[in-house]
């Protein structure tokens, strides 16, 4: 990384946004899109040095040209966490009406890509923090800039490896409209594969069906499924019961040869309170006995490591003081974000930030000016809480 200009201080917002969405920071499990998040760590660091903090940026174990950024204006054991990841995901620049990445204003609102989801809340934080300068804070704020959410979640998850940074409060400004948000499912997306035997479709006897074996196999995570949402409902949920989807599927070469080898890829999407490695031994349970009946290999691994579900309780001091500032009752949503990681480290940890999660992932992803103004006014007044008095 290179050394901060030690001089320079944050512009205004929409330019600390325009030269943020300026820098790709695309992350993808397809090494052709993925692209380190360097700049925009570096950009962070050169605005938040001039304001007093400390920064220290941190490689993620494993994953070159990735990096942490942890940012912390005065010392103690407490004090507050603002966080976001600093990537976006994949785009299309043909179903853009403007370039990605130059900020557009059109309609009362900021368009490019990252402007929800969520570099926007990064230039949002440094302003709300820009008056903390020379003031001395009875608990540390800390800024935490993350790598690689849309894709692996490895920079949240080294942090949590590394027990690091440590604080009482954190708030992820992932898009929620300004809704604080307690509880997300999890997310697993696993895949299964049978190989069996090949051979001539006139005589069954010839081979071992893998692509028949899946066909039982299906009805056994079906069955599954019901079985789960018979068992745990939670109404804060929209989809109050957690879900399974049979995603896609390959096997075979021929309609007259056995077929020896088929894969199946599935998500499932876990309530707080179902562990993930329990889910996991469950449908080994289930399918491990049919390959073996059917003398078919059997491989069942994830896809990635998932995002387990999360849930801070209704009760939690960081819970009612952001439903008394934003006059929301915190709620439920079915995507996922760091926060289960944030969590591990012993934080309270809400999600709350800009924009609308309908924005993201979309082209012509945009913030609406609207909710410039009040996010800041919201930061200033967490950090009033939790780090001033």
């Amino acid at each position: 990384m290179t050394q901060a200009d030690p001089v320079a201080t944050p512009p205004d917002i929409q330019t600390m946004l325009a030269r943020l969405i300026a820098l790709p920071s695309v992350s993808s499990a397809s090494p052709e899109w993925d692209q380190s998040n360097a700049a925009v760590i570096n950009l962070l660091e050169e605005w938040l040095q001039p304001l007093g903090f400390r920064t220290e940026v941190l490689p993620v174990p494993g994953r070159d040209g990735k990096f942490n950024l942890v940012a912390t204006l005065g010392s103690g054991p407490g004090g507050l966490v603002l966080s976001g990841h600093t990537d976006t995901v994949p785009y299309d620049p043909s179903r853009w009406q403007s370039d990605p990445f130059t900020l557009t204003e059109r309609d009362d609102r900021w368009y490019g890509l990252g402007t929800c989801d969520m570099k926007g809340f990064f230039a949002l934080a440094i302003e709300a923090a820009r008056e903390l300068a020379g003031k001395k804070l009875k608990q540390p704020l800390i800024l935490l800039a993350t790598a690689d959410e849309e894709s692996s979640m490895d920079g949240a998850r080294a942090l949590a490896e590394a027990g690091y940074p440590k604080a009482r409060y954190a708030v992820i400004g992932e898009p929620t409209n300004l809704r604080p948000i307690r509880m997300h499912k999890g997310i697993m997306m696993e895949r299964l594969a049978f190989e069996g035997q090949s051979g001539h479709s006139s005589n069954p006897a010839l081979g071992r069906n893998a692509l028949e074996g899946m066909h039982q196999a299906m009805s056994e995570l079906l069955a599954l499924r019901a079985d789960w949402q018979a068992r745990y409902r939670n109404p804060a949920f929209e989809v109050a019961v957690p879900t399974l989807n049979l995603g896609c599927i390959h096997g075979g070469d021929n309609p007259n040869r056995i077929c020896r080898r088929c894969e199946l890829h599935f998500d499932l999407r876990p309530l707080p309170g179902m562990a993930m490695t329990e889910l996991r031994e469950a449908i080994l349970e289930r399918l491990q006995p049919l390959a073996r009946a059917r003398q078919l290999d059997l491989t069942f691994e994830p896809l990635f490591d998932g995002v387990p579900p999360f849930e801070t309780a209704a009760d939690a001091e960081l819970v009612k003081a952001c439903e008394a500032l934003t006059g929301h009752r915190a709620e439920a949503v079915a995507f996922a974000t760091e926060a289960p990681w944030l969590q591990k480290l012993g934080m309270e940890t809400l999600v709350l930030g800009p924009g609308s999660i309908d924005q993201a992932h979309q082209p012509d992803e945009f913030l609406a000016l609207s909710q410039v103004a009040p996010t800041v006014t919201l930061l200033r007044q967490l950090i009033q809480r939790f780090c001033l008095e």
